[in-house]
């Protein structure tokens, strides 16, 4: 599949994640918690054992420097600009400014998850295919948490779908830039393994890791079996 393809459907696991909660009257809460255990597993695997290790034998330690830049940068938008966010449904009454930082910080993320997928592609499409696994798994919790968000402020339920939805025209535009722009495709797999990293460590994991359910604990061991055999069926 293109670069496009991948973005546009990894935008639909966006549009997904927020019907949940606006045109649905009920989901399921358990299952959200080991799908965000799975992809945690997941993107931490891809971005360690794939995307850092191509991104150093082609950029050096330069590419090294500029994943922690992206590092940095979604802890910047997400947790220091932005007053409040996480993964999942948000269950308490918050502004609005509250839920309009939280959106422009995740615009900033969902276009490097656009970049993440240019860049891999063009790297090979057995890493192509793989970073569209990682980022479409926590695509649809994210979403979700959008919408939750707008909801909690006050917002129609059209509008916190249509939140969600931007995040998802992020994604594509991130994924139709990069390759007209020389810097994103130097860089862009640096970059983005960077916030691959970041998403997986430090955004979903903390959303399961004190929960003693052993579902959630599993399913991030599973997250990390599901990389291995994705990695073993695509490069074969």
């Amino acid at each position: 599949m293109s670069a496009l393809a991948y973005a546009v459907a990894a935008a639909l696991a966006n549009v997904a994640g927020a019907a949940a909660v606006t045109w649905r009257a009920g989901w399921s809460v358990r299952a959200l918690e080991t799908l965000i255990a799975l992809a945690a597993g997941f993107m931490v695997s891809v971005a360690m054992l794939d995307m850092l290790p191509h991104a150093l034998a082609t950029g050096g330690s330069t590419a090294a420097a500029v994943a922690l830049a992206g590092f940095l940068a979604v802890h910047l938008t997400q947790h220091t600009f932005a007053a409040h966010f996480h993964f999942g449904e948000e269950t308490h009454a918050v502004t609005r400014a509250v839920s309009v930082s939280a959106l422009i910080g995740l615009m900033l993320h969902t276009v490097v998850d656009g970049v993440a997928i240019a860049s891999a592609t063009q790297a090979g499409a057995a890493l192509g295919t793989l970073v569209f696994v990682a980022i479409a798994l926590h695509k649809l919790p994210e979403g979700l948490a959008i919408a939750s968000l707008f909801l909690a402020a006050g917002a129609t339920r059209a509008r916190a779908f249509l939140a969600a939805a931007a995040l998802g025209v992020a994604t594509v535009a991130g994924a139709l830039i990069t390759p007209h722009v020389p810097a994103l495709s130097r860089w862009g797999l640096a970059l983005s393994a960077g916030v691959t990293l970041y998403v997986g460590a430090s955004n979903l994991i903390p959303e399961f890791q004190s929960k003693r359910r052993w579902m959630l604990q599993a399913g991030f061991f599973a997250g990390v079996g599901l990389y291995a055999l994705a990695r073993l069926v695509v490069e074969g």
